[in-house]
């Protein structure tokens, strides 16, 4: 059995060999913090978490690097909207994605790199394509010539003359070419600022992510993601620029998840149609959020619904209450070898490029299995099958601590009942209980019933939970 990814570079899928044995390095491009982040960024920091848990699943050692933009014309306007400095608008944005990541229960990247914290990176590698005639001045700014790299267009597919009649890039008449871009732009009033050969400036954003991953990973590394929209121009700029300095590959695979639509179109900032990530995880569980995305491929493009997110939340209610029936009926005892064909099933939906919705089928017949063998006090496999179970859930991030608990807090968030009224109707039912007035605690019962509230008998005591 071998992992097969599909890689844009090649436009197929391939069997992933590390150049390193035991070790994959990938770099992630992240966030441009200038806005909270939203469910277009969720959907490829779930993908490339869930990417990364499995390669360590597999017993790899990953080196993840996952950069922060940190300068950009886009941060810029936000700091001169604020009367604020840039540094002041990215250090709130970076404080408020790290809230948003521990909230969905990213695992942390390796490093986490800023694009400010190598400007000398940045300033080395632009004096490097100077050397090889591949980098030109104009008026204190340098550009990338386009016709000095021949396989521009190799990763997105695009022919040179076509890009250079229609333009997804800046139109400036200093340029050669238009579809030569900015390594270094020239200082502006207002403006964050370094020194350089070419003058106070600024990094261009492509040449950001060719200094970060070269510093980190070399040169060439494994693997490199990020969202579909960055094949062109970003992905396509780096290659030219890192492999034009360099004169070796970038990266070996390309990786890149499709988009989140709402109403068939693209989610983002500059369309407005876009829910933040604390908005969402207002009404909606981190573990149902998850499962949502991984309820499609991650390279096909979804359509956004609340009802699709409802779906994954029932889903998520039954998965854990299965895990939460193995463990009571086993009597949360030493732990189990988790069932080798269950594991080795997961193995080969995951190892085709990385198959999530497969993974998701296979859990829920094995959710069906174990319910039916509880149903039927049948104790044979439960226990292997229960902690193989836990296992796939714990490799896609489905299990998170305090998820019952997290549900009542929603709940109770958006209703008028309290912790203390809730304590109050069980202790009324449980002195109509013991004055065996069944029919007033049956009353009661329903009553919280009908407002979301499910009772259940313990020895422990009566428990509730959310509906």
């Amino acid at each position: 059995m071998a992992l097969k990814i599909f890689n844009t570079l090649g436009g197929q899928k391939e069997t992933f060999e590390p150049l390193t044995p035991g070790r994959v390095h990938m770099y992630v491009c992240g966030v441009t913090v200038y806005d909270s982040a939203h469910l277009g960024h969720c959907r490829f920091l779930i993908t490339f978490d869930v990417i990364y848990r499995y390669l360590r699943f597999l017993g790899f050692d990953v080196n993840y690097v996952r950069n922060f933009t940190d300068v950009d014309d886009k941060i810029i306007k936000r700091a001169n909207e604020e009367n604020a400095s840039c540094e002041a608008i990215t250090e709130r944005y970076i404080g408020e994605f790290h809230q948003d990541s521990g909230a969905l229960g990213l695992l942390a990247p390796t490093i986490e790199p800023r694009a400010t914290a190598h400007i000398a990176e940045i300033v080395e590698m632009i004096k490097r394509l100077e050397a090889q005639g591949l980098a030109y001045r104009v008026d204190g700014d340098v550009f990338f010539s386009v016709a000095g790299f021949g396989d521009y267009g190799k990763l997105s597919r695009k022919n040179i003359d076509e890009l250079e009649a229609g333009a997804r890039v800046e139109v400036d008449e200093r340029k050669r070419s238009p579809l030569d871009f900015a390594l270094w732009k020239s200082s502006k009033p207002g403006e964050p600022t370094w020194e350089s050969p070419w003058g106070h400036g600024r990094p261009g954003w492509h040449i950001e992510c060719s200094a970060m991953s070269t510093k980190y990973l070399g040169q060439p590394f494994d693997i490199h993601g990020g969202g579909r929209d960055l094949i062109f121009p970003h992905h396509e700029n780096e290659i030219a620029q890192s492999e034009g300095a360099y004169g070796r590959p970038l990266a070996r695979f390309w990786l890149h998840n499709g988009f989140l639509n709402i109403n068939q179109e693209k989610m983002s900032k500059s369309l407005g149609n876009f829910f933040t990530i604390r908005e969402i995880l207002d009404d909606f569980d981190p573990a149902a959020l998850r499962h949502y995305f991984l309820s499609s491929h991650y390279r096909s493009p979804m359509d956004f619904s609340k009802d699709g997110l409802n779906e994954a939340a029932r889903a998520t209610d039954r998965i854990i209450e299965t895990l939460d029936r193995v463990n009571y009926w086993a009597g949360y005892g030493a732990p189990v070898v988790a069932d080798p064909a269950v594991i080795e099933s997961f193995r080969a939906e995951m190892d085709d490029d990385f198959n999530t919705p497969r993974a998701l089928a296979l859990i829920f017949d094995e959710v069906r299995s174990l319910n039916r063998l509880l149903d039927g006090k049948k104790s044979k496999g439960i226990e292997e099958r229960g902690a193989a179970l836990g296992a796939i859930c714990d490799t896609l991030g489905l299990l998170r601590d305090g998820y019952a608990d997290r549900k009542k807090q929603r709940f109770l968030k958006k209703t008028n009942i309290t912790i203390e009224q809730i304590k109050e109707f069980i202790d009324l039912r449980d002195q109509a209980r013991a004055a065996k007035n069944w029919q007033e605690a049956d009353r009661i019962r329903d009553q919280l019933a009908a407002n979301g509230i499910v009772l259940e008998d313990t020895v422990q005591g009566t428990m509730w939970k959310v509906k």
